[in-house]
């Protein structure tokens, strides 16, 4: 496996929840995947987390003074930056706002040292979104992951968050889905289908898979209405927002197809069998309907990426499980893929 000239920060999440024991695990089990990575967060916290997993073989977790020491840490050692202040030890399983504190604290400092470019991307375990608001300002202000880094990553480029457009994908080895929207109601989600909206989708998507994949992805794009809108018959969004979009990413020399009936692109974008696939990715028109069916396909294999942004950020594709937490018993098999996402979109391998 290629050597990263910066190293990857991982995030620890809620250290109520399953985040730093899966962590723990993924250096357990995927020692090559883990080379060059470090946690910025708590020692403590790993620690306590290490001793969860010692089922497989354990790790000694050892405290590094800077990211670049992550590279040169001997083999079978878990590094961990301290970025926060010492934490105590806090319940499993439990809502606290100190949890919630710890966790936004070490997505700031990994967003920052990203955008200094002293870390070559981050990995974020999951937040719990309770917690977080419960820690006050500034984690308050944002529902998720997604809104902090990109509320950061525009402040930092000093221009206003509406210049700072970001997607969500989430991926998996069967099937790649971007959203239009994320983290709005239904009816909100509705009123956000605009054509530029879903032409920033495409270009972002265009850009970003570009990089992965070598070469331009092949999008298609899923109707907002059953059947596409059967020609206006059930809606006109297709008639109205989506094919104006379409057009203008075709004169732009994007690959795009669609719009097409929602109920059945998923399925021509699944890897099949013999490796292949009609399309790279699917452009969902709302949060549920790109998710439900990646997630169906094996939520343990997901990795959440966000697009768009001036750095690489993965995450894995499930929450904090707190009913799991601190029985060492979490699948850590998300983790391992949004790593390796991570080490891909950092070195533009495909």
């Amino acid at each position: 496996m290629t050597q990263l000239s910066l190293p990857l920060a991982i995030t620890p999440g809620d250290p109520c929840g399953i985040g730093p024991e899966i962590i723990a695990r993924v250096w357990c089990i995927a020692p090559a995947e883990t080379r060059d990575c470090f946690v910025a967060g708590d020692v403590g916290v790993m620690r306590r987390a290490m001793a969860l997993v010692q089922a497989a073989p354990a790790f000694p977790v050892c405290e590094i003074d800077s990211p670049a020491q992550a590279l040169n840490v001997p083999p079978r050692c878990l590094p961990v930056l301290q970025v926060v202040p010492a934490a105590p030890v806090l319940p499993w399983g439990q809502v606290d706002a100190r949890a919630g504190q710890l966790a936004g604290e070490s997505v700031l400092w990994a967003t920052r040292a990203a955008l200094r470019g002293e870390v070559a991307g981050l990995v974020t375990a999951p937040l719990h979104k309770e917690a977080l608001h419960a820690a006050g300002a500034p984690y308050d202000q944002y529902p998720g992951h997604t809104e902090l880094l990109q509320a950061e990553a525009a402040r930092h480029a000093g221009v206003p968050l509406a210049q700072m457009p970001v997607r969500m994908m989430l991926a998996n080895d069967e099937l790649r889905t971007v959203l239009v929207s994320i983290h709005v109601s239904l009816r909100e989600a509705l009123d956000a289908i605009t054509v530029d909206r879903v032409l920033q989708t495409l270009r972002i998507t265009h850009v970003s898979l570009s990089r992965v994949l070598g070469r331009a992805p092949r999008m298609a794009v899923a109707g907002v209405n059953p059947h596409a809108g059967e020609g206006g018959l059930f809606g006109r969004e297709e008639i109205d927002i989506l094919q104006p979009a379409l057009a203008q990413a075709r004169v732009e020399g994007l690959d795009v197809h669609g719009p097409y009936a929602p109920d059945t692109v998923f399925m021509r974008a699944r890897r099949q069998a013999d490796g292949q696939r009609e399309f790279d990715v699917v452009i969902a028109m709302y949060h549920d309907q790109g998710l439900i069916p990646v997630k169906y396909l094996g939520v343990e294999q997901g990795v959440n990426v966000t697009l768009g942004l001036p750095l690489v950020r993965t995450s894995p594709d499930h929450g904090t499980a707190m009913d799991l937490a601190g029985r060492g018993v979490a699948d850590a098999s998300s983790m391992v893929q949004a790593i390796r996402m991570a080490r891909q979109l950092v070195s533009g391998a495909h």
